[in-house]
């Protein structure tokens, strides 16, 4: 499998396909690359160099007992761009990725970096506090925390339902797609999944966005049960400059695969303006 191989020595695994200008894609938790297959093939399709990698402890990169942190993610990132030597890039990242996305721009700059695209991404902060009213409580991140720590096979099943909307009176998702999630959540190690959890609900990522100076799209559905729109996409497109916000009505936050015809044609006309 291709991997690099990042300064403590983790092995992070990265699919690389097409020629091109490379659009590299960071996913969600607790997922991996392969939740952005259908993504990779669009890009890879119309003339453009797909990259993404499995987080460290998702999918096949290692299950690093440390580094389950926001700036380790970033890190990670920029090792991959560097050793394939990436330049003039799109990111394009979704819900944690979205939050990898804007701190591998806060730490390393866009020097590489052309364009970028946040999908149900987690910035600026999710976390509630007296700063930041509209984020969800502790309780909710304290709840995920015993979902991976108890029954997270049963866990990861449950909430696949959110996750795309299944829950939602009308839904079309099928058992094929929540299978999909159950398999990917289950190929993350439990420590590297349980970390994770603080990183994507703690992580104040606004100064990190006031470091933006590239066009940058934010996709959100405003009815994501996951990363809610209100403390998300709605303040995050303000705090960046010129950003542009596009809004699912009635999108859940897999909409990468609940509306994926809809996105990529989104992000195919983004690439290309």
């Amino acid at each position: 499998m291709p991997t690099i191989t990042t300064k403590d020595g983790a092995q992070i695994f990265y699919k690389d396909w097409g020629k091109g200008q490379p659009v590299v894609f960071s996913h969600g938790w607790p997922l991996n690359a392969d939740a952005w297959d259908d993504q990779l093939f669009c890009v890879a399709s119309n003339g453009y160099r797909a990259v993404a990698h499995d987080r460290r402890g998702h999918g096949r990169s290692s299950q690093t007992w440390d580094g389950n942190d926001m700036d380790t993610y970033a890190d990670d990132l920029a090792a991959v761009i560097e050793a394939l030597d990436l330049k003039d890039i799109i990111l394009v990242g979704h819900s944690t990725g979205g939050g990898e996305v804007t701190r591998f721009i806060g730490r390393h700059g866009t020097s590489r970096v052309a364009k970028a695209v946040l999908v149900g991404a987690i910035p600026p902060l999710m976390l509630k506090t007296e700063a930041n009213p509209e984020g969800l409580p502790l309780s909710v991140f304290d709840g995920i925390r015993a979902g991976v720590a108890g029954d997270r096979s049963q866990f990861y099943k449950d909430l696949a339902f959110p996750f795309y909307g299944a829950n939602r009176e009308g839904s079309k998702v099928s058992e094929g797609l929540r299978e999909q999630f159950w398999l990917q959540s289950m190929q993350v190690g439990i420590k590297g999944s349980y970390d994770c959890v603080k990183v994507f609900s703690e992580t104040d990522l606004t100064e990190d966005l006031k470091k933006f100076d590239i066009p940058t799209l934010f996709i959100h559905g405003d009815d994501d049960q996951i990363v809610p729109i209100v403390a998300a996409a709605r303040i995050a497109s303000k705090i960046v400059k010129d950003a542009t916000l596009k809004v699912y009505p009635g999108g859940a936050h897999g909409l990468t695969a609940t509306e994926k015809d809809k996105f990529n044609a989104d992000l195919l006309a983004f690439l290309k303006a």
